[in-house]
């Protein structure tokens, strides 16, 4: 405790002195933690993103084709039979959705809105994607049989057309076909890409097909799947491929006409290359701390010369090389301390302002507000090191003092 006392008495007396010793210490220990902060932020937002599509979602597109090596675009492979065949013979699924695509301006007494998203969806389309009804309901099995004239209204689109009132129970003209509002989704937010998930319009498939889209049109243009559980996404996947290459009679080796895309996997990958950017800017960030490190090294030796005297002084009154040596270190550590606290707290401002000036200045983010303590802790307890390390040297010096010569120093 005394040691610690004239320590810190010994950095008190020189403030400025040890401010700027530290301040490479604090650069490095902010930069560290805002970096590591904002790239977990990143990573959570991903996450996010990637949990708003639905629950363990595997998405079935169809094929390609080609012609002369001129890539012809996808093919119309996908049934609502492949749907209902998946739902029925896949043990790993737990539910699934057809989605039909159609296009269309909502109409509603003077106001219209274009959705960015017109799909025609089963059921289970609430429970594939997570989303559930704020206002009203869905439709039913009894609604797609008889492709009602039914929608279900995302809650951008239900503020363009009905302001504050309630649309439920109201009609929407698409093409001049009156449809019934019967529910409005839960607001869903921006996804990942800055698009708003929640500017989109829902009907039965069926009614899709046939008001929208055209009696031409038997297929689906894609196949939402949620699987049992994170555990069985892959066992899934395989039985969904498994099952649509015997049904569509795609022999071995042959290329398959159509696509299973795992978004798990997709986020892994994400998340893999946020990881890899956060370790990169961090390490960078740690040179910091080095040339703070070096900076305390330095001041320590000018603070060893500085004070040869009274080292001498307390060696005569009969204080040890070992003394010395635990006061000097001791200093060393509580510069880099200070530094790594005042780091942290910098750090934690920086993370928090530059994760609002990103949600503020980019279209559609929502990135959370992450800071990143065991990040912040180790950059600590690296300080504290670099402070022993670097302050080693010095201490061993003044230590090694011979006290008759010390007392004769000017």
């Amino acid at each position: 405790m005394i040691t610690l006392q004239l320590a810190f008495r010994s950095l008190v007396k020189n403030r400025l002195r040890a401010g700027l010793t530290v301040l490479g210490v604090v650069i490095g220990i902010a930069a560290v933690t805002t970096l590591v902060s904002v790239g977990q932020s990143a990573a959570e937002m991903i996450r996010g993103q990637f949990a708003a599509i639905g629950t363990n979602v595997i998405v079935v597109i169809p094929g390609t084709g080609e012609r002369g090596g001129v890539r012809l675009g996808p093919l119309p492979t996908l049934s609502q039979a492949d749907v209902d065949a998946i739902a029925a013979e896949c043990p790993a699924v737990l539910a699934t959705t057809p989605l039909v695509a159609a296009l269309g301006q909502a109409i509603h007494g003077g106001t219209n809105w274009s959705p960015k998203e017109m799909f025609g969806v089963g059921v289970d389309y609430p429970t594939v994607r997570s989303w559930q009804v704020q206002r009203g309901g869905f439709f039913s099995e009894r609604d797609v049989a008889g492709a009602e004239k039914v929608c279900v209204l995302g809650h951008t689109v239900a503020a363009r057309l009905f302001q504050t009132a309630d649309p439920v129970g109201a009609v929407v003209r698409i093409r001049n076909i009156p449809f019934r509002v019967i529910g409005v989704m839960e607001r869903k937010g921006a996804n990942i890409v800055g698009d708003d998930q929640d500017d989109i319009l829902l009907m039965p498939y069926s009614t899709a097909r046939k008001r929208l889209v055209g009696t031409g049109f038997k297929g689906v243009h894609a196949i939402l799947v949620s699987a049992r559980s994170v555990d069985s996404m892959h066992v899934a996947e395989r039985e969904i491929r498994h099952l649509l290459a015997d049904r569509h009679r795609i022999a071995p080796g042959q290329m398959a006409d159509f696509q299973v895309q795992n978004t798990t996997e997709i986020a892994k990958a994400l998340g893999v290359v946020t990881g890899v950017m956060t370790a990169m800017l961090a390490s960078i960030a740690g040179i910091s701390l080095l040339v703070g490190g070096v900076g305390i090294m330095n001041i320590m030796l000018v603070s060893v010369t500085e004070r040869t005297r009274e080292i001498g002084l307390r060696m005569a009154l009969g204080a040890t090389g070992g003394d010395i040596l635990r006061q000097f270190l001791v200093e060393a550590v509580l510069l880099a301390a200070i530094g790594g606290a005042v780091g942290f707290a910098l750090g934690v401002a920086g993370a928090a302002g530059l994760t609002l000036l990103i949600n503020a200045y980019s279209s559609g983010a929502d990135w959370p507000i992450v800071v990143s303590v065991p990040a912040g802790i180790a950059a600590i307890g690296f300080a504290a090191a670099v402070g022993v390390f670097f302050g080693w040297y010095p201490a061993r010096r003044a230590a090694r003092l011979d006290p008759i010569e010390a007392l004769r120093y000017e």
